[in-house]
């Protein structure tokens, strides 16, 4: 099989796995050696199917001998399977650099022969990628959970950001269906993959705190950080029966043990028939957006799995998380803009942390009134009703009451059509193969 047919076959396998991110890491470009990485990403492609792409999403193979019951590549399918040669796939990567289709790499794969096995397949790719090549881009790889700790450790020096799926939110249903894995081949790499983290950033802050600055000159060689961007994870929704709040309580002890980058969610996509799995054959992309909504209410705007949900088990569908939050608490509301604190302004619908930031730093020099908070961008049109400026109310004309507020800030989701219609690629998208 030659490498195109390969990577067709195993890049329209990848697309399960959710990369959805920027790179997270800044790297310059050295002479001599290829490519660099941009935080805030590039997106220069378009895969087969229509989707903009920074990275190149490819499994290594999709040969695996796992049985999985969500998962297209299970080994009781009868699907084409491939396997990347090392050297193939490290070649591909730098071909579509240099023609700047990608910016870096974000490589998974099924479990070939053993997790241990395809451990060194994989890391025999970035080793020629990174030290042959001398690429310096972005590479995000997936740890095969049931690797020993010593290619653990030795993944995390050669790629960027580190990630093994959890996959699903407890225990059980992973019991159900991926009977091969277990919760603590997934838990073990986190935590060893976390403490080598920590360890790097100490020792590097030490060597700093006792550098010599002589007038001698540095030595220009240094040892490459353990996994710069950090570690995420995956997990995937409404396969199995678990809440909202089962799942975001899981994704908020997972920030505050393995200091995770980010938890994705991937709704449940029906591939295979299998009694275990969900008769309907909807994909919850609604539920999907709202749990993203409420993770990056977590991480930034200091709220807590808790509150977020208040009495309930799921998020509601027509009200995105904060709004909802908002509505619990009117007791909370108005507040005024000109003297809130701002851990208060992060918590009004409408206001989101840079708004909230250039209202802090605007009011040092004038007093705000709603003219001043549209040039700032505030997105007036939800949050007028939890504000007061200079005294007043902007959200007049509407009872300040939950239900009247909600018919004004209950709206549906622009993401497209839920259902096995939402996975299509749109018409006049350019190809990756094109």
């Amino acid at each position: 099989m030659d490498t195109e047919s390969k990577l067709r076959i195993l890049a329209d396998a990848a697309k399960y796995d959710v990369a959805c991110t920027s790179s997270g890491l800044d790297r310059q470009a050295q002479p001599g050696k290829l490519g660099n990485a941009v935080s805030a990403g590039i997106c220069h492609s378009f895969s087969a199917d229509g989707r903009c792409i920074t990275l190149l999403k490819v499994l290594y193979t999709n040969a695996c001998v796992y049985d999985c019951a969500y998962c297209v590549n299970r080994r009781s399918n009868d699907v084409p399977r491939a396997v990347f040669d090392p050297r193939e796939l490290a070649d591909l990567v730098i071909a579509f650099y240099r023609r700047n289709y990608i910016e870096g790499l974000f490589l998974s794969s099924g479990v070939l022969v053993n997790p241990d096995y395809t451990s060194e397949l994989i890391m025999e790719s970035l080793r020629i990628l990174r030290e042959e090549y001398g690429f310096r881009g972005y590479i995000h790889a997936k740890a095969i959970p049931g690797s020993s700790p010593d290619l653990v450790a030795r993944l995390g020096l050669l790629a960027d950001r580190i990630s093994v799926n959890m996959e699903l939110p407890s225990r059980e249903s992973l019991a159900l269906l991926c009977p091969e894995k277990t919760k603590s081949s997934i838990i073990s790499p986190m935590r060893q993959i976390k403490e080598r983290i920590e360890e790097d950033k100490d020792a590097r802050s030490l060597a700093r705190k006792n550098a010599c600055y002589m007038a001698e000159r540095r030595s220009g060689k240094t040892s490459r950080a353990f996994a710069p961007a950090g570690q995420s994870t995956q997990m995937i929704i409404g396969a199995t029966p678990e809440s909202d709040r089962q799942i975001l309580t899981l994704s908020s002890a997972l920030y505050a043990s393995m200091a995770l980058k980010r938890v994705f969610f991937s709704a449940y996509f029906p591939v295979n028939e299998d009694a275990r799995l969900p008769s309907s054959g909807a994909v919850q992309l609604d539920r999907e957006h709202r749990l993203y909504q409420a993770d990056w209410l977590m991480r930034f705007y200091r709220f807590d799995a808790k509150e977020i949900l208040g009495d309930s088990s799921f998020l509601e569908t027509d009200l995105d998380p904060k709004a909802a939050w908002a509505l619990r608490h009117l007791e909370q509301f108005p507040i005024e803009v000109n003297t809130a604190r701002y851990e208060s302004l992060i918590r009004v619908p409408g206001i989101g942390v840079c708004g909230a930031k250039l209202i802090v730093r605007a009011r040092k020099a004038s007093s705000l009134g709603e003219c001043e908070l549209r040039k700032l961008g505030i997105a007036l049109k939800r949050a007028r009703y939890f504000i007061t400026c200079r005294g007043k109310y902007l959200g007049e004309g509407v009872e300040f009451a939950p239900e009247a507020l909600r018919a004004r800030l209950s709206a549906p989701i622009r993401s497209g059509n839920s259902g096995r219609g939402a996975n299509r690629a749109l018409e006049g998208q350019l190809s990756l193969w094109g």
